[in-house]
């Protein structure tokens, strides 16, 4: 019976397939001897696809600890304590009166009835904290997303009045079908494609989105009737400045209420610096300002309104029913679903930035690390099961979790003590909030975002980091003014990617130059032993690359001058005084600045190929004999005009840098094999030699070497049998190595020589016999053991650090140097040979 190896090659034969030669047969006996007799020898296999597959098929393990992750309170619920339980109840509590007519206020802002902010509130925080990985995020209405909610819910009305009456069920609607999109992907573990979201789409959302929803807000705060928030924010602005001579009494409510919020806001601020010891009560003063307005405002409402409930001076609340009322199975059909499909891309972004953007920005802040993935699932359940309960849409809120974490929470279970509040506000003070004024909820709104927005020092700080990202913010905040929040937000991303996009396809790389250079600690310059004086200084390398302040014996120690490379036009900002030396004639070092794939291969190689042409001349001066040889591209040089090139090398060498390459894919190889092909006819009769250097992916490996690369490329001359290897070399043994070893010799010197500087001090010991006994025996001891290690630092194992089958393959940028450099002088020195025995 044929083998799966005969096999796989007969219907390879029928296909066609033409299969790679193993790599074993490419290893001349050069290799092959080096590798046995002075170094472990390490034959790289190339990645397979089954080690993918196996890589990708999860253990019985993986799926555990999947399950695990899902319920991450598992791991910190069981040492749960008194002192963390204390630090819960505040924040909770806290958190619980803030929530209360935050969420009324973004409920109207959504275009709902007030008690559905209470519900998403409370749903949010009793949900959350099963699914947390954050402690300080808090889930409910948000002032972004009650605005998307708000316009998706005035379009729908609009297409079928029937829903007019009825707005809450297509804000459940689009709950559950924007949380069961989000829960799939942070079950699939997707959380990596928020990362997709630049940070300027984020900072120009958030301020979009403050302006239009703070200008929307204002008509209400005046009291100014016939005003549609839902118009582009200019609109907005345009029919409230005309409606200013229709302001009512709603403008005392509204615009008092704003200016009592930022006064005790800024009083606190500065209480707080000027008394640090009571800056704890400042903080909660402050952070309750928005409570104490509300019921403020609520009392003055009530003494105005009392005996005209039916008739109130400027517009209230009016009536919240007690309790769930609106509890029921959402209602989730074709119908509604086709009217705001549009939006569902919008509004499951919202969902995303916003709550992981927070979240991560207050983890690291606190010294933790959140789970995307897992505060998708988190995202996605709160806004499934939501809807049953009356909630709309939801998601992390920044003012109320900056409240959370300065409030001192300990852990997720805060939310369980908020969600009691809520449930508190529910069914205890519905009555209450009858008489609240709608003007001053707007002042609330208005004084919520205004936090939204970014500051200008931030904006510089995009335009010190990245000059185009300011534009970037600018036309994203224009655009949401003008258009919408959600083309806004399309329009950022969309304007970051072709800027991702455009920095890949024109990005190009760097030719190197070599410098040497010293060590200097201050103004001492570090070099090896061997003596010095003046401002040299003798030290060896640590065990960590620093350098120690004794004189050591010249064989242990390391000289500190070292080759580097930097760009030759000094694009990196390196010193431009500092002269860079050519490498070697005709040896050129190659770096790539971006990735190299489809879109960035074409330009990054045919700078390599311009350059090149540029700096070196053909093999053979005449190529061609008569002008009509000559290609239609290449006519030459007109008569009398012609360059003199024989001051320039003829190309030997590529070294190309792959340390920002991760991966290659089909186009870009067939690039560097129609460009090696391109290079090869330009130095005919001779070949480019390919050094490729850092490379940090096998696969990347597995790509070039199905090209062609890694190995000398066959001659017709034989050359390529005589190629000289020059491999990496690297200790192994661990505390048996040579550096161990070393560095144990070195350190006993110094106890040798402290003995002796002793033995001096002491010189009258030194005729006791006793004394001289033992200082005999123990120099000889150190001597015997200095011996030993000697002998071990002489006999210790080595072993090569790259694969002996792929010789072309180079640790770093000196070793792909070093080999190239030997080659082109050994090739040299045999085209020597054979013209002295030719003219012989």
């Amino acid at each position: 019976m044929p083998s799966r190896r005969q096999v796989s090659h007969g219907l390879a034969k029928v296909l066609g397939i033409k299969l790679d030669e193993p790599e074993t047969h490419r290893i001349t006996g050069g290799e092959s001897v080096l590798s046995v007799q002075t170094a472990d020898s390490f034959f790289e296999e190339p990645p397979t696809v089954k080690e993918v597959l196996v890589g990708i098929v999860p253990t019985r393990k993986n799926v555990y600890d999947y399950l695990l992750s899902l319920f991450p309170f598992l791991s910190w619920i069981t040492f749960y304590n008194v002192q963390w339980l204390i630090g819960d109840l505040v924040a909770g509590i806290t958190i619980g009166a803030v929530v209360v007519p935050q969420g009324m206020a973004y409920a109207d802002l959504a275009g709902l009835p007030v008690e559905f902010g209470l519900y998403s509130s409370f749903v949010g925080v009793i949900i959350y904290w099963f699914f947390a990985t954050s402690k300080d995020i808090t889930i409910g209405p948000v002032a972004v997303l009650s605005t998307v909610t708000g316009t998706v819910v005035d379009n729908v009305a609009n297409k079928y009045p029937e829903y007019e009456d009825v707005p809450w069920v297509t804000a459940s609607a689009l709950a559950v079908i924007c949380g069961a999109i989000v829960l799939f992907l942070g079950l699939a573990r997707l959380g990596w494609i928020v990362e997709l979201i630049p940070m300027v789409s984020l900072a120009a959302f958030m301020t979009g989105s403050a302006i239009s929803i703070a200008s929307g807000q204002v008509a209400t705060l005046m009291g100014i009737p016939k005003v549609n928030s839902r118009d582009a924010t200019y609109l907005v602005i345009i029919n409230t400045l005309k409606g200013l001579p229709n302001t009512k009494l709603d403008a005392a409510m509204g615009l008092t209420s704003l200016f009592m919020l930022y006064l005790i806001r800024s009083v606190c601020s500065l209480l707080a610096k000027k008394y640090p010891s009571r800056e704890k009560l400042y903080f909660f003063l402050n952070t309750l300002r928005s409570v104490f307005v509300i019921l403020l405002y609520t009392l003055i409402s009530w003494l105005v309104n009392m005996h005209r409930r039916s008739d109130p001076a400027f517009k209230i609340l009016g009536e919240v029913p007690r309790g769930f009322t609106h509890a029921a199975v959402p209602t989730v059909t074709t119908e509604i679903i086709s009217t705001f499909a549009s939006e569902i891309p919008a509004t499951v972004i919202v969902l995303l930035i916003e709550h992981i953007a927070i979240s991560k920005s207050f983890g690291r802040v606190n010294n933790y690390r959140i789970n995307p993935s897992q505060e998708m699932v988190a995202i996605g359940v709160t806004n499934v099961i939501g809807p049953f309960l009356g909630g709309y849409p939801a998601t992390g809120s920044f003012s109320r979790t900056a409240i959370k974490s300065k409030a001192g929470v300990r852990t997720p279970f805060a939310g369980v003590i908020t969600g009691v509040v809520v449930l508190l506000a529910i069914y205890a003070l519905t009555a209450v909030f009858f008489y609240i004024p709608k003007a001053a909820l707007a002042g609330v709104i208005i004084h919520a975002v205004g936090d939204l927005i970014t500051p200008p020092n931030t904006v510089y700080q995009f335009w010190r980091v990245s000059p185009l990202e300011p534009i970037i913010f600018f036309i994203g905040v224009i655009v949401t003014v003008f258009t919408t929040i959600e083309i806004g937000i399309y329009t950022t991303i969309v304007i970051s990617f072709a800027v991702f996009i455009v920095r890949n396809l024109k990005s190009k790389g760097s030719f190197l130059g070599k410098v040497q250079v010293h060590s200097v600690v201050g103004d001492r310059v570090l070099r090896g032993g061997g003596g010095g004086s003046g401002h040299v200084d003798e030290h060896i390398p640590g065990e960590y690359g620093t350098f120690s302040d004794n004189n050591s014996d010249p064989a242990f120690s390391a000289v500190a001058t070292r080759n580097v490379f930097l760009p030759i036009d000094h694009r990196d900002g390196s010193n431009p005084g500092v002269e860079l030396s050519s490498p070697y004639p005709g040896i050129f070092i190659y770096r790539f600045s971006e990735l190299l794939n489809y879109p960035s291969a074409s330009h990054t190689l045919e700078y390599l190929v311009e350059y090149v042409f540029e700096h070196t001349r053909p093999t053979t001066s005449n190529m061609y004999k008569r002008p009509g040889d000559r290609p239609w591209n290449d006519p030459g040089p007109k008569k009398g005009r012609e360059k003199d090139l024989s001051h320039l090398p003829t190309l030997k060498a590529v070294i190309l840098d792959f340390s920002a390459v991760n991966n290659v894919d089909v186009t870009s190889t067939q690039m560097l094999i129609d460009i090696r092909n391109q290079l090869d006819r330009y130095t005919a009769p001779d070949v480019v030699d390919w050094h490729i250097a850092c490379i940090n992916n096998r696969w990347t490996k597995r790509a070039l070497v199905s090209a062609g690369f890694g190995y000398p490329t066959i001659r017709e001359d034989g050359t390529h049998t005589r190629w000289k290897s020059i491999f990496s070399i690297a200790e192994i043994g661990g505390s048996e190595s040579a550096a161990a070893v070393a560095e144990r010799a070195a350190n006993e010197k110094e106890v040798v020589l402290s003995q002796t500087a002793a033995q001096d001090i002491e010189a009258a010991k030194r005729n006791d016999p006793i004394h001289r006994a033992s200082t005999s025996s123990a120099s000889d001891s150190v001597g015997k053991t200095k011996a030993r290690e000697l002998n071990r630092l002489r006999t210790v194992r080595k072993a090569v650090v790259h694969g002996v089958n792929r010789p072309l393959f180079h640790v770093d940028l000196t070793s792909a140097l070093t080999s190239a450099i030997a080659n082109v002088e050994a090739r040299r020195e045999l085209e020597g040979q054979r013209s002295i025995a030719s003219s012989s």
